[in-house]
Formats: C-alpha cells, sequence, structure tokens
C-alpha cells in the first residue's frame, strides 16, 4: 500500500483530531501519518503537542476538563477520582493542581510528564462501583460517579481531607446530585458505613 502523500498526510491528521479531540502518535501513526508531519503542523502551529505523544489542534477550545481527556488517554484503565470527580460533577469548590486517578492494586504506575496527576490504588471492587462514561473532547473518560466519588473522599480522607469530603456531600444533596441511599449503599459495600453515616445523616438533617 503507498504512503499517503504529504498533503494527504496534513489534511488527514487534522480530520482525525478535529475527530477525536486527541490523538496519541501510534494512532495517527496507524492510518499512515508519519511523525516528520505531525512536527510540521506542530512548528506551523497547526497542531499543540501538549505532552509526550500526544496531538490537539493548537485553536481548540479548551474546557475546564480538558485535562481529564489527556490522562484518560495516557491511562486508558484509570479512572477519574476523588476531588478531580468532584470537580467535574460540580459538588466542590476545590481546584485540584493535579487530576486525580485510580489504578488497580496491580497496574503499573503511569509516567506522565503533563498533565500532572495524583495516582491512587482502588481494589477490584472500588473500581467497579460507580463508574461512568463520559466524552470530554471527543474523548472516552472514565469517572467515578457522584455518590461514589464523595464516599471515596472519605476513604482517602487522610490524603484530600475530612473538609472536602464534608463539603462534597453537602453539595451532593443540596444539587440532588448524589443521593443519601446511594451514598448509603457505596459506604456500606465498601466498609465504611460506620465512617460516613452520622455525617450523612447530620447533612440530611441540616439541609431539610
Amino acid at each position: 500500500m503507498a504512503e499517503p502523500s504529504q498533503t494527504t498526510q496534513r489534511d488527514l491528521a487534522v480530520t482525525l483530531i478535529e475527530q477525536h479531540g486527541i490523538m496519541r502518535q501510534s494512532d495517527l501513526k496507524s492510518h499512515g501519518i508519519n511523525p516528520a508531519t505531525l512536527a510540521r503542523l506542530v512548528k506551523e502551529g497547526v497542531l499543540h503537542r501538549p505532552s509526550r505523544g500526544l496531538y490537539e489542534l493548537a485553536d481548540a477550545d479548551i474546557e475546564a476538563a480538558h485535562a481529564l481527556a489527556e490522562v484518560a488517554k495516557r491511562v486508558p484503565k484509570g479512572v477519574i477520582c476523588l476531588i478531580s470527580a468532584l470537580q467535574f460533577h460540580e459538588i466542590t469548590l476545590q481546584l485540584p493542581r493535579s487530576v486525580w486517578v485510580a489504578i488497580g492494586q496491580k497496574d503499573r504506575t503511569p509516567a506522565i510528564d503533563y498533565p500532572p496527576i495524583r495516582v491512587v490504588r482502588f481494589g477490584e471492587k472500588a473500581l467497579a462501583l460507580g463508574l461512568e462514561r463520559h466524552k470530554i473532547d471527543s474523548v472516552p473518560v472514565r469517572i467515578f460517579d457522584p455518590a461514589k466519588s464523595i464516599v471515596d473522599c472519605f476513604r482517602f480522607r487522610n490524603s484530600v481531607g475530612l473538609d472536602v469530603a464534608l463539603e462534597a456531600l453537602r453539595m451532593g444533596w443540596r444539587s440532588r446530585k448524589a443521593k443519601p441511599d446511594d451514598i448509603a449503599r457505596y459506604a456500606q459495600e465498601l466498609r465504611i458505613w460506620s465512617i460516613v453515616r452520622p455525617y450523612l445523616e447530620s447533612v440530611v438533617a441540616d439541609e431539610g
């Protein structure tokens, strides 16, 4: 099969990245686009390389969750969790400097230079519960749902802070994004109900 011409490679690269938002060099190469073409497009300001091996359009409309899409590309088995998940669901006032991502107990720790990440290891059950899939910049991103994210913050309260967990619990209740029944169910399944219960009962009583 003949290699695509330089002009075709350029057009194809831009078209593919427009469709997918962010693409890995290996995926672009499988479509017949060589690294030299990508380097030229970056130099000309057509493409931007946010981190090694990743490409996006230089004039892409960047949203707040853009970093989540980049991490999802680099850690496809990971799940956005804790403060990053709370921020995505808009049930926290925190602005995390890193993307929090959950991986399995035996998974290799991802080596990413950008964006900065905080890796947390979850057990098999904790990784499967409350898993949602969203599209951000055309990239499929795995994120824990609001109720599960709140429970996880209580589980990792020593890392994120109990105040962050309580803030998320209140905001989740007020916004109706996290139902008490779901919070209770996740807390029971993850054996942290005795910790979560008094806080949940207090919030429900105070907020009505």
